[in-house]
């Protein structure tokens, strides 16, 4: 029988980063996501893994970088003010080819107040740009357990940095969750990692570049030989890993699109509308990068509206506007319509169904 421990969202990291076979963490402290340290801190070491609490955001995403780049899987976390400062070491990352995970447990701005303002900066790719970065994200504890073990995987399939979006409403929230493994294809051999001449059978070396390109080797004589290879990459992440949850999308004149803990709140309000006989649906993005742009363009020129929902002042609907290609109306619950209009409030389903019978 499998077994099920109730946790909060931030121990649900730890948990799956056990079952995803990570053997090390590098982090620093930061609201809310201190719990997922703890649990690192406690479970790791025990279990013969490497636990190690940097001086820094900074610190941590270096850590991060020498660790994967020994091809073991490694992560780290960190929170809204921490992930500004991990910027340049994901830029060196995702040009080192070096797969690792990241778990952001989002907050508003540079406070302590909830909220899901990362959006932006982690799909368009932040530091010195030019690169991507596969988001995931959750909704519920289980899915976190899931998503971190996921997100290894993917990582490793295109050896690049991969994030779990989290939100400090999930990451404080507890929930029941089975500790299930979750199966996967088989993965290449990591034959770049720097593990030592003496591990290789013709003690050959191996060197890790944030410069790809730069320095011309065998396989990237010039930078455009590395960007031709990175934007490859890019395609056929784009093609084939975007991924999305539809609900009652079939008759629906208004969809809602919401990720997060507001996914779970917009869920509700459907039901609610449903049961008043508005035909309503809900397109929830598991991938906000690559975001399932086919299905919001299908829909849309089907003739559906869309309503997008996100505690920020409004991000991801720059994306559902992209992808409906001005086929339809696309409108917006933002911040500014928590059901308590202060900071320590919340988008409630209340407020999201009042909206949707003015839509409708």
């Amino acid at each position: 029988m499998t077994e099920r421990i109730l946790m909060q969202g931030n121990e649900a990291v730890g948990w799956g980063a056990l079952a995803a076979d990570c053997r090390a963490f590098f982090g620093y402290p930061i609201t809310p996501q201190n719990e997922i340290i703890e649990w690192f801190a406690r479970e790791f070491p025990n279990r013969g893994r490497v636990f190690i609490q940097s001086a820094s955001e900074t610190g941590s995403i270096n850590m991060l970088h020498g660790g994967a780049a020994t091809g073991v899987r490694a992560i780290t976390s960190t929170s809204s003010p921490g992930w500004a400062l991990m910027q340049e070491g994901m830029s060196n990352l995702a040009n080192a080819e070096l797969p690792c995970v990241i778990v952001l447990v989002q907050r508003g701005w540079n406070t302590t107040r909830h909220a899901q303002t990362d959006y932006t900066s982690v799909t368009q790719g932040g530091g010195y740009g030019g690169y991507k970065t596969i988001v995931l994200a959750p909704k519920s504890g289980q899915e976190i357990y899931d998503f971190v073990q996921i997100a290894f995987y993917l990582a490793d399939k295109y050896r690049n940095p991969v994030i779990v979006l989290s939100d400090a409403i999930l990451g404080q929230m507890m929930e029941s969750v089975e500790l299930r493994t979750l199966d996967f294809e088989p993965l290449p051999e990591k034959d770049w990692a720097i593990r030592g001449k003496a591990s290789r059978k013709d003690k050959s070396k191996r060197m890790s570049s944030i410069a790809q390109g730069m320095v011309p080797t065998p396989k990237y004589p010039n930078l455009c030989s590395f960007w031709r290879h990175y934007s490859e990459k890019v395609n056929t992440i784009k093609e084939n890993e975007a991924r999305y949850e539809a609900y009652q999308v079939d008759d629906a004149e208004l969809i809602l699109v919401a990720f997060g803990y507001v996914a779970r709140v917009s869920k509700e309000a459907l039901l609610r509308a449903r049961k008043k006989g508005l035909k309503l649906g809900m397109i929830r993005p598991i991938t906000l990068w690559p975001f399932p742009e086919r299905i919001i363009k299908e829909k849309a020129l089907q003739g559906a509206r869309f309503l997008v929902i996100e505690d920020n002042m409004g991000q991801m609907i720059e994306d559902v506007k992209l992808a409906a290609q001005g086929h339809t109306e696309v409108y917006l619950i933002s911040s500014m319509e928590r059901h308590l209009p202060i900071e320590e409030g919340a988008i409630y389903p209340e407020k999201v169904l009042e909206i949707i019978e003015k839509l409708i």
